[in-house]
């Protein structure tokens, strides 16, 4: 039976985008790079302003598939290839290295051995390099690893490998690799084979030619197919607001006090020189201004253009988008297009004397209704191993000027804290304290760099306060309005030195689900303080109390304090630190530090414990 196989478009950027590994139907293939990707069909994705940030000419989505019914049998599509190319059946237990001459169209590989035919499965590991590199194991070579040069050169058939499997064991102790090629019988277990053990890097990925391949020093390390640190993609995503409403440097007050600086116009006459650098680094830590602000300067002080991207061989900075996306939700006249519709609303308590509802009043300042958003997110590379490694673009062979993307469409509830209030809670001495360990932690966190191209120059309150609370409120949309935490996202503006103080709770999705209005709806009053409400009393107890409020550090580097699976974690897709950051008592209160809705807590207890008396 003919059987189709299909990647959704939107898998093209995430999670199948150029570079991953990943099953389907029993099978495991890998994506190609974009200089593969077919002419015909691919559909360019506007966003100037994404575009000018990465320094590319523009986007394009991967050609659309059609469905069963309507399928063109030859229509183009994104390229993926098999991959490992190590097959082993698992009746009989022959290894195959199947080339692409003998793929067959509609068909699963099959063993030529067996009768009837079965399909062959794919080998579960196989090995990367911290350059970037992806390739097969040899497995000839592991097989007679244990032998040395001059027996390994009587073995004269490097493809007669079989996949065995000892029932006198368990675990990766059964396995091994065994050459059946006459008079050899070499063979060595599976118990070791995880980790680095000298072999050689390809230098190049599947789908490069041998003509692209480079020399590589760098040890490989032998990993499942499906293992975390095999592919690591770094995307960026930006709103589609209207241009012309928000200037490229919209915080006057911050580019006089990058031009007031003593380093200013040595950097300017530097710029490009190896001081230059040192000059930046200075002005960014006194005045907390970011790259694109200061290249935009520059640029305006010298008439030279903006610089671009990172080179092409380190890892990718997150461009800060965030400046012009809160100018336009916080502008006294919301500027709207087709794909940007917004309307102000309100929590409804504004006669409200009584608590909690006075208390969350004064805790929340404007809501923002976005009946439409459009977001672009696009795949700029990936790395392997760790996710400081060095970047490897999306096309590989570094000709294309555009990267690939997609757009999803959706609705979203903006929401900010009271400016006051917050600044009262942010100046606490027992908050700041509490925070300071978090930045010590991130201090030595490889994922440092892209964590502060989120968070700004300095790690502060507000963010790990606005992040939580992002996180419990898309917990507690998922019950109220029924979407679930995977189709919701956030966007987090917390960067003090744009005295930003506010969320954005939006659809994700790339198909149909959150463009019909429930969650606008779920934020019109009554039902978004309500929402808010329920998400303050969920938050203040969590299934792992007392370890998960008292803990002082868990999650990857320890980056998170009060925050579990139980309370505060989303799926990674929603979240975007990667579920880092996260702490519930700055939210609810702890021990030893205020929680900004802490006063709630208490009010919403006395409410409930004045009812049960009256009863």
């Amino acid at each position: 039976m003919s059987r189709t196989l299909r990647v959704r478009q939107s898998q093209t950027v995430v999670p199948f985008g150029v570079g991953a590994v990943f099953d389907i139907q029993g099978e495991s293939f890998v994506a190609t790079g974009i200089g593969d990707w077919p002419a015909r069909g691919r559909q360019p994705i506007p966003s100037a302003r994404l575009a000018s940030r990465l320094g590319v000419t523009g986007f394009y989505a991967a050609p659309a598939t059609a469905d069963d019914r309507f399928d063109t049998p030859d229509a183009p599509g994104a390229p993926y290839i098999r991959f490992p190319s190590w097959l082993f059946c698992g009746a009989c237990r022959r290894m195959k290295r199947l080339r692409i001459a003998d793929e067959k169209r509609g068909q699963p590989p099959r063993c030529p051995s067996c009768s009837p035919a079965r399909t062959l499965a794919p080998m579960r590991f196989v090995q990367i390099c911290a350059t970037g590199h992806l390739s097969d194991i040899d497995w000839w070579f592991w097989a007679h690893s244990r032998r040395d040069t001059a027996e390994r050169r009587q073995c004269g058939e490097r493809e007669k490998l079989r996949f065995l499997v000892s029932e006198r064991a368990s675990g990766l102790e059964a396995l091994s690799v065994a050459c059946t090629a006459k008079g050899c019988g070499a063979s060595r277990g599976l118990l070791d084979i995880l980790g680095t053990h000298g072999m050689r890097c390809s230098g190049r990925n599947p789908w490069q030619r041998s003509a692209e391949a480079v020399e590589c020093v760098k040890p490989v390390q032998v990993v499942q197919r499906t293992a975390g640190n095999l592919y690591y993609p770094v995307v960026h995503s930006a709103l589609d607001i209207p241009e012309t409403d928000v200037s490229a440097i919209t915080d006057d007050a911050l580019a006089a006090k990058v031009r007031e600086h003593d380093l200013w116009v040595p950097l300017c006459k530097m710029e490009g020189r190896g001081r230059a650098e040192a000059f930046r680094e200075m002005i960014q830590e006194d005045t907390g201004a970011d790259d694109a602000l200061l290249d935009a300067l520059i640029a305006e002080e010298t008439g030279a253009t903006p610089s671009g991207p990172s080179a092409p061989d380190t890892p990718a900075a997150r461009p800060d988008l965030s400046r012009e996306e809160w100018a336009a939700f916080t502008a006294p006249v919301p500027p709207a297009t087709r794909d940007f519709a917004l309307r102000e609303s309100t929590l409804g308590l504004s006669g409200e004397t009584a608590e909690p509802w006075a208390g969350l009043r004064r805790a929340f300042g404007q809501v923002v209704l976005a009946d439409r958003l459009r977001e672009v997110r696009a795949l700029s590379g990936f790395t392997r191993v760790s996710p400081d490694a060095p970047l490897v673009p999306a096309d590989t062979a570094r000709r294309l000027k555009w990267l690939p993307a997609v757009e999803v469409f959706g609705e979203g509830i903006f929401l900010t804290l009271d400016r006051a209030e917050l600044g009262v809670w942010e100046a606490d001495k027992r908050v700041r304290r509490h925070v300071s360990s978090m930045c010590a932690d991130l201090d030595h966190s490889f994922q440092k760099d892209r964590l502060e191209s989120l968070t700004g120059p300095d790690l502060a309150p507000r963010f790990v306060l606005l992040h939580t609370l992002a996180h419990l409120f898309i917990r507690q949309l998922s019950f109220e309005s029924g979407y679930t935490t995977a189709s919701l996202r956030e966007r987090i503006y917390a960067r003090p030195e744009q005295d930003q103080y506010g969320i954005l709770v939006y659809t994700a999705a790339g198909d149909a689900e959150g463009t019909l209005g429930g969650l606008v709806r779920q934020g019109e009053p009554p039902r978004l303080a309500e929402t808010l409400l329920r998400m303050t009393e969920a938050a203040a107890w969590c299934s792992a109390d007392p370890l998960c409020a008292e803990h002082t550090g868990q999650g990857f580097g320890n980056l998170n304090r009060a925050a579990c699976h139980a309370c505060a974690l989303l799926p990674e897709t929603s979240c975007e630190t990667g579920n880092t950051l996260l702490d519930r008592a700055l939210v609810v209160g702890g021990d030893h530090v205020p929680g900004y809705l802490e006063p709630i807590v208490a009010a919403a207890r006395a409410a409930a414990a004045d009812v049960l008396e009256e009863k």
